[in-house]
């Protein structure tokens, strides 16, 4: 089968297409077909290496997929083949007290695939069982492929952490990228006025489009500048950051009395400087949050299904192209998703 592998970190050059024995489904788990499979920024840091991180290299890219079940393993209740199903890119052990909480993400032993294991980016994988989803009818392959991880970041965020209620001001940093387009929706869906950042004008009308009430283009204007205005002065109930450094400051002073800064990542760099007076001061709320739980999954896929959400797919390149995307992906030369399809 083929399947995108990189055997050392580097650039783009050390993608490569390789022809690797087909897998089987081994007691629980089963054999997907993979019918499009998602691209997201965690691809590029796999690929690139992250400090203080080994991963177990060589490795298949990717977290999200889409297919159909090719076979069931011993022990597999359930699924069969032919069903249609999502992957749910979260792995845990499924035994412990946060696990059985639904609180996976706090796990011990959780990982992800495409980073601690093999990912998806592949013609056929082997998963367990727990981790395919039914794919609700409607929803093509490709979108099924370009949800799962950013819909989950941007709900567990908003709704498990930040408690969005109807009324919040929410500011959603990176609007055009596969988390924001998420987050703008599901802010919109709980009521909140949805405040977005973009690196260009074009993408302020997308962001529109999608449900932002106001957009900022962030290469031209000051974003803290113009949340002021926008809010006159009060500042947003809600920010919602995966740039980490760039804009840790600002965020924070964005932020109303009470406010809730809700972090999942630091594309920018890992150093946020805190002015710790104007923490407690304002009773502000700092938050951490990775991933989600799969009961969490579950509920965006049945508002997917009944497109009270929906995927933003930038555009859909043949396995063979992946460089292609991390190309882009780099640049920020897309809106919402890229998928690729074997």
């Amino acid at each position: 089968m083929k399947a995108v592998l990189i055997r050392k970190h580097g650039g783009p050059e050390v993608l490569e297409i390789a022809d690797l024995p087909k897998p089987k489904a081994d007691v629980g788990q089963v054999l997907l077909r993979v019918m499009a499979a998602g691209m997201n920024h965690l691809d590029t840091w796999v690929r690139r290496g992250m400090p203080g991180v080994t991963l177990p290299l060589p490795m298949i890219l990717g977290s999200d997929a889409a297919g159909v079940i090719e076979a069931a393993g011993p022990g597999v209740a359930g699924v069969k083949p032919g069903d249609r199903v999502f992957v749910s890119p979260g792995l845990s052990c499924m035994r412990c007290i946060e696990c059985c909480s639904g609180r996976e993400p706090l796990c011990r032993d959780y990982g992800m695939l495409g980073e601690h294991t093999n990912g998806v980016q592949a013609e056929f994988v082997a998963l367990p069982a727990a981790n395919v989803m039914p794919l609700p009818d409607g929803l093509s392959f490709e979108e099924g492929a370009a949800f799962p991880l950013v819909f989950l970041t941007a709900w567990h965020m908003l709704v498990a952490r930040a408690r969005v209620r109807v009324g919040d001001d929410v500011l959603v940093h990176a609007g055009g990228s596969g988390v924001g387009t998420a987050a703008i929706q599901i802010a919109r869906l709980h009521g909140a006025r949805v405040i977005t950042t973009v690196g260009s004008d074009d993408k302020v009308k997308r962001v529109k489009a999608l449900g932002a009430d106001e957009a900022i283009n962030y290469r031209t204007s000051d974003f803290l500048d113009e949340t002021r205005r926008i809010t006159r002065k009060r500042g947003v109930d809600v920010v919602i950051d995966s740039i980490g450094q760039e804009t840790w400051d600002r965020s924070l002073r964005a932020l109303a009395r009470g406010g809730r800064l809700v972090t999942c990542g630091a594309t920018s760099g890992y150093q946020g400087s805190t002015d710790i007076r104007h923490v407690f001061a304002k009773g502000l709320s700092i938050l951490g949050s990775t991933m989600g739980s799969r009961a969490e999954l579950l509920r965006i896929a049945r508002l997917l299904g009944e497109r009270k959400l929906k995927p933003v797919i930038d555009r859909v390149l043949p396995l063979e192209k992946v460089a292609e995307g991390h190309r882009a992906m780099a640049e920020r030369a897309l809106f919402g998703k890229i998928v690729l399809t074997p």
